[in-house]
């Protein structure tokens, strides 16, 4: 197999808000003499910092993989399940992380673009994206070529 495509995407924003809340948090544990409370809080937010900072994305002759940070979270799309696929622009409200929206799932760390993909059992998932351009040139060209 071999990739057509990789990226990844770092949610700047995402990553400077949780930086800072682990200063605060950090500072608060030494303050409290590492308190156990404020320890776990430190610890959960370090690894929410981890995962949801980045988004991989690659595209390879059978399937479209994606994870987040520190590949905790992933998900598979087998193209020959892709029907369609479209660039489309998310509305502010949709949000960064991992969420469901009237336009199905969404995966996502920074930004409004992303890459719709209609299943062919009906399902829409997004991707979001800083080249939607180039997401979408790759998986025109390996869906094209498959076919």
């Amino acid at each position: 197999m071999s990739t057509r495509y990789k990226h990844t995407q770092i949610g700047y924003f995402l990553a400077t808000v949780y930086s800072i809340v682990v200063l605060f948090l950090g500072y608060l544990n030494i303050m409290a003499n590492f308190h156990p409370l404020t320890l776990i809080g430190l610890i959960i937010v370090l690894i929410v910092l981890g995962t949801f900072s980045r988004l991989t994305v690659t595209v390879d002759d059978q399937v479209i993989r994606i994870h987040f940070g520190l590949k905790i979270i992933r998900k598979t799309f087998p193209l020959k399940e892709i029907e369609t696929f479209r660039v489309v622009k998310n509305p502010w409200y949709y949000g960064w992380g991992i969420r469901f929206t009237p336009r199905g799932w969404l995966f996502n760390v920074s930004g409004f673009s992303a890459i719709e993909l209609r299943m062919k059992n009906g399902k829409l998932y997004r991707i979001g994206t800083d080249e939607p351009d180039n997401f979408a040139a790759a998986l025109d060209e390996t869906l094209n070529k498959e076919s």
